[in-house]
């Protein structure tokens, strides 16, 4: 099988995920930040990754869905500052809306599955969002303490899983392992 792994991170949090998938796959495969995909042709899975921005995927991944790897078959995996494990029905209902908009943006593709895990919201945004002055963003800054050191081992473990049951894979990838 021939795999892409291709992902768009601002804060790293995603490359995190894209490598534990890497490193999780068998077969052929490449890793590329998205910007240097191009138009990927060849490949049997394209993994793609990318964080929530703004409600949904950030428009560098909506062209690259709609334009680059239309009719394809591909994977999601999304890094999210919403709080693991919350039980807090707002939040269960916006990460629901979040997700159904990033799978509403590859309705062209073949969508095989989708991973989402949380990432640390980085300070930068965090600031952006109390600077904002809106109740709802400067409540979801507050919780930025909740977010540190995510994605952790737990969930790169839970990305490798999902990559091997997506590919068929079954041994165990040791790190740096082709």
């Amino acid at each position: 099988m021939k795999t892409l792994v291709a992902y768009y991170t601002l804060t790293g949090n995603t490359r995190k995920v894209a490598e534990a998938i890497f490193y999780a796959l068998a077969g052929e495969k490449t890793l590329l930040p998205l910007e240097d995909a191009g138009t990927p042709e060849g490949y049997d899975l394209i993994f793609i990754g990318f964080p929530v921005m703004q409600f949904g995927p950030p428009r560098i991944v909506r062209n690259f869905l709609s334009k680059k790897v239309a009719g394809k078959r591909i994977a999601l995996f999304i890094t999210h500052a919403m709080v693991s494990g919350s039980d807090a029905p707002q939040q269960v209902v916006m990460l629901s809306k979040e997700l159904d908009r990033c799978r509403a943006a590859c309705s062209g593709s073949e969508l095989a599955g989708l991973f989402h895990c949380q990432g640390e919201l980085s300070e930068k945004i965090a600031e952006e969002l109390m600077e904002s002055r809106i109740p709802m963003l400067m409540d979801f800054a507050s919780l930025r303490p909740l977010t540190l050191g995510h994605p952790d081992e737990a969930e790169l473990a839970a990305a490798a899983e999902f990559a091997k049951n997506l590919t068929g894979r079954q041994e165990p990838a040791r790190a740096g392992e082709p």
